[in-house]
Order: C-alpha cells, then structure tokens, then sequence
C-alpha cells in the first residue's frame, strides 16, 4: 500500500480515538456536540431564526424555485444512472481499469486547502437550500450545525423527520430536490465569476508538469511542480503548443526542455520514449497543464481565487450530481422512493426498492473499487 496513504490513515485514526475518548461518551441532544467513531456533529437552535427570515422572504419564489430543482433531480438521476452505467460497463470490459467515480479526499486526489474550502461551500449551500425551502413549506427543522466526516468538514440541517414524512409528495420532493439544485447554481456562479473576472486577468505562462509516471521517460528528469517554458529552444505558453511541438518528435530522439523549477531556469536533455497510443510517436511520460500567471502581478491574490473557483465549481456540479444518484440516502434516492411509495401498490413498489438498491450498489462498486485500488497502488 502506499506509504503516504497508511501514514495519513493511521493518523486519522489515530485522530479519531483521542477525539472519541474525549468526548464520545457524552449523550446526543438537539444542542452541543456530539461523537461517534469518524463522525463529529455539532447541533445549535441559533441559526433557525435565520434561516425563517430567508424562506419568509417570498415563499412562492421559493416554491418556483424548489419545482426547478425536482425536475433538476430526476433529470440529474437519469444522467447520473447513466454515466456510472456507461463507465461501469468500460470498467468490466477493461478488465477493471478505469472507474468513473474520482474519490474525492483533500490532500491526495484533491488539493487540500481548495479541496477543503470547496467541500465546505458544497454542504453550507445544500443543506442551507433543504433548510430554506423546508421553511418556505412551513415544515419545522429541529437544529442546523457542522459535521466532521472523517477528514471532510461539512453543514447540515436537521428537518424533523416525522413531519416530513406527514407532508405531500411535492413539498418533500421540493425540500429534497432543493439541495442538489443549490450545488448546480453555485457551480453556474463559479463559471461566471472565473470565466468573466478571474480568466481576463490571466495568461498562458508554460506546461505544468502535474505528474510524472514512474515508467515514463521523465521520471527523475522532471519533477511535479516543474513549468516547461521551451523545447528545443521553441518558446512553449500554450498546450497546443506543446501537443504540436510533441506531435513531431520520435521515440529516442533527445529534447532539450528549459524549465522552471522553484522560481530558476534551467535545461535539461530527455530521451523520449514510444508513445503508448502511438508507437511513432515520443512520448515525455507527464501529466501536462496549463501553466497560467496574472497579467497584472499579484499572483498571490488572483492565482488562489482562480484555483478556489475551480475547486468549488468542480466540487458543486460532481457532488451535486452524484447525491441524484437513486439510492437511498442520497437525495435523489429518497426522491425516487417516495415516487414508488406514492404511486406503487405496496407488494410491487418493495421489490421494486430493493431491486432499484441493489443496482445502485452494484453500479457504485464497479465504479469505486478500482479507484480505491489505484489510490492504494
């Protein structure tokens, strides 16, 4: 298993013990905090008040606003059902490579400081949204507070549960519907604020060597974090500049790559090897990027609000998918098993549940298993 990985298992664990023999002993209430192994939830009444005086705002905006988001759901469920089926179905046929859920955990497959400050905003505004429009139907909630998932910080609003299930199928379609749509509105905010504020303010600066495979050419040549600015004296900005400039080389042939490393230049010779899909081909053996610095300095500023930005609207439009996936818990499978319950007799809406469960369950291990093994490889 990799290294890294068990070190930042064991810490967690490790974490987790101190916190629960601390404070796991304490009963649960509807204020204060409360333990359990990997799971820490801090419940309050205070921010009830304000999450009345939203929904008072105009409740039928709110209501307009939540029927968006039931269609949204069973759209997004079909889709969802449908991707995780399609690359499912590549994985089988691939005996096992591939998968198309990306495991999302700050600090290996995702950068921690964004990861975690996007991961923060996708529960603070889905939860934020049930609550609201819960509210706008006059159904009560119990507490709102933050929750620590493991490593993964989040928020979350606590309806009262009988009286939802009291309520009509639309008003609990609308509150469950309401979450997933919040992520997808907060992703289209993202894109707007990136691609009108942020991007103008930026420019292509070299390749970003985000990776280097370990059998590729490039291993301990290049270096993660390296920026390509030429080859072979050919200034490279832009990635299509350096997909041409690959375009025509060979494997064996020797390219001089200048290339920024912690602020200093400096050129370094590769001997390219044969491209896997290409065999004619050379082939450096990195994950390239788009290197990009600010127009007008301050890099600073403007380069950590880019990458917030993205981080947040790539967090909000996966997450927020994923969560219509039809299995129970998951917004979308609550959404489609109340459908059943609604409109299915109930010897065949059962069946039909714990068939819908099983399927989903299948979908998702195919699709998570080989993640989990390649992180762990």
């Amino acid at each position: 298993m990799n290294t890294t990985l068990m070190a930042v298992i064991i810490g967690i664990i490790a974490f987790w013990i101190i916190i629960y023999a601390l404070f796991g002993r304490r009963e649960e209430s509807e204020e204060g905090l409360s333990v359990d192994m990997f799971i820490a939830m801090w419940r309050t009444k205070r921010l009830l008040g304000f999450i009345d005086r939203i929904a008072r705002v105009n409740r039928k905006l709110w209501k307009v606003y939540a029927d968006v988001g039931i269609a949204l759901g069973f759209m997004g469920m079909a889709y969802v059902f449908y991707a995780l089926l399609k690359t499912a179905m590549q994985t089988v046929q691939h005996g096992g490579q591939g998968g198309g859920v990306q495991l999302v955990i700050p600090g290996l497959t995702i950068p921690l400081w964004y990861g975690l400050i996007g991961l923060a905003v996708v529960m603070v505004v889905h939860e934020l949204s049930h609550g609201i429009v819960a509210r706008a139907e006059k159904l009560p909630l119990k507490s709102v507070g933050l929750v620590l998932l493991a490593v993964i910080p989040g928020a979350f609003v606590e309806p009262d549960e009988e009286e939802l299930e009291k309520a009509p199928l639309r008003k609990r379609l609308r509150v469950y519907g309401a979450g997933s749509l919040a992520n997808i509105v907060t992703a289209f905010i993202a894109v707007l604020i990136i691609n009108l504020a942020i991007s103008p303010l930026l420019q292509p600066s070299g390749i970003l060597v985000s990776g280097v495979l370990e059998d590729g050419p490039a291993y301990g040549v290049l270096q993660k974090g390296d920026v390509i600015i030429a080859m072979d004296g050919v200034q490279i900005q832009k990635m299509d500049q350096f997909i041409k400039f690959m375009n025509t080389t060979k494997p064996g042939q020797i390219v001089t790559l200048t290339v920024l490393r912690d602020g200093e230049e400096m050129n370094v010779n590769l001997k390219l090897g044969a491209h896997p899909d290409n065999p004619e081909k050379g082939y450096i053996g990195i994950y390239p990027a788009q290197n990009v610095t600010s127009k007008v300095g301050m890099d600073w500023l403007i380069l950590p609000l880019f990458f917030a930005f993205y981080w947040i609207y790539v967090l909000n439009i996966g997450i927020g998918l994923m969560n219509l996936f039809p299995l129970v818990p998951l917004d979308g499978g609550r959404m489609l098993d109340d459908v059943f319950k609604r409109y299915l007799p109930e010897g065949i809406a059962k069946p039909v549940r714990y068939f819908t469960i099983g399927v989903g369950l299948f979908l998702l291990a195919l699709n998570i298993i080989p993640a989990i093994l390649n992180l762990a490889g």
